[in-house]
């Protein structure tokens, strides 16, 4: 058990890097800190050493553990249904952990280049009848698992490993940002039977779907935000610096645009028509994976550094729906659903334990959904 008094959350994203500390008693102190954005990580390592400065300041501890939120545009989701017969007799936490594991060892033999991060149980089956917890105190003859994972590529996770392990820092436990964020957010929202989540990034969008708070899928395009830019610079003329800098502030530096012979219109028609292809791409995921053949009833959220671009009063700009509402993420609403994911909020999810923490029997190493 660690005797520090603050947990640290990192989110390192392609194009800028947030990290929060948060006390452990007094739920009232926490610090937040974001790097400035960058076009490539040969320096992130500067950017990191930096917020780890600022954050052991503020709260004056060493930081020598941390969990870690992160995107891959080689991230996947993996469905499996499982099922065993047993005897009519009560329903064991053992039966289900041991369906799990089998499951997780199916999808470790299926995808050996990935490690899982996230296993949701979305639905129990127990005799024809469902739960979406564990039922107690129920007889049982067939239990079958509707079981989500959510899968980073190793390389990933040991880039970003090594990358800490630099300055005497280890990973207790990485989460898919994305999928951290939809959760939180989620919560804080009317509920519907349809809500997804087009998370824009740097170089991928994520999409995430919901259908009556049960996660569906996650999907991942190969394109995001910086496909604008490119989209600027190149048509323009002009350097990648310079095009991004034109992209978040076109609307508001006419001087600027003027002292270039820049027109306001083709650059507002450069982003919007990549911004639209984008959207269009995700439509079409969430429609196919929904099995919908229109989005009447689906509330989109838009998120993410790539789509900061847009906001509410450019609605009217995008022709493909009119009901996408952009949500503006700060750093504390980052790292907060990392906090509320990594605190075990999520009913549903089961919490993977580092072996070393724990001194138990095999299956309660690996899994601690009941609580």
């Amino acid at each position: 058990m660690s005797n520090k008094n603050f947990q640290t959350y990192f989110d390192c994203g392609s194009s800028k890097i947030r990290a929060g500390s948060f006390n452990k008693i007094n739920q009232h102190e926490f610090f937040y800190t974001e790097s400035k954005f960058f076009f490539d990580q040969s320096n992130i390592d500067f950017e990191i050493q930096k917020i780890i400065s600022l954050l052991e300041e503020n709260t004056n501890e060493y930081l020598d553990s941390i969990n870690l939120m992160i995107d891959s545009s080689e991230m996947l989701s993996i469905g499996i249904s499982i099922s065993k017969k047993l005897d009519g007799s009560k329903l064991k936490k053992e039966d289900i952990q041991f369906l799990i594991q089998n499951a997780k060892q199916q999808v470790l033999r299926n995808q050996p280049k990935q490690n899982i991060v996230h296993i949701v149980v979305k639905n129990y089956k127990i005799d024809d009848i469902e739960y979406t917890s564990f039922p107690d105190n129920v007889n049982c003859n067939i239990i079958s698992l509707d079981i989500f994972f959510i899968c980073l590529p190793k390389k990933t996770i040991e880039y970003f490993k090594n990358i800490f392990f630099k300055f005497n820092i280890s990973v207790n436990k990485f989460f898919c940002s994305s999928y951290a964020k939809s959760i939180n957010y989620k919560d804080n929202l009317t509920q519907t039977d349809y809500l997804s989540f087009i998370d824009i990034g740097f170089n991928k969008t994520s999409i995430i779907c919901y259908v009556k708070n049960e996660i569906i899928f996650l999907d991942i395009l190969k394109i995001g935000g910086n496909h604008i830019t490119k989209d600027i610079s190149k048509i323009l003329g002009i350097n990648i610096k310079e095009a991004e800098n034109i992209k978040l502030n076109f609307d508001k530096n006419q001087t600027f645009l003027d002292e270039k012979n820049l027109s306001l219109d083709l650059i507002k028609k450069i982003t919007f028509a990549r911004t639209e292809e984008i959207l269009n791409l995700c439509v079409q995921s969430i429609k196919l994976n929904l099995n919908l053949k229109k989005l009447d009833s689906c509330k989109i959220i838009l998120m993410g550094e790539g789509s900061t671009i847009l906001d509410n009063k450019y609605q009217k700009e995008i022709l493909f729906f009119n009901d996408i509402h952009f949500i503006e993420e700060s750093a504390e609403d980052i790292c907060r659903s990392g906090l509320k994911l990594g605190q075990g909020l999520n009913k549903q999810e089961v919490v993977v334990v580092p072996k070393k923490l724990v001194k138990q029997a095999f299956f309660e190493k690996l899994f601690h959904i009941f609580k």
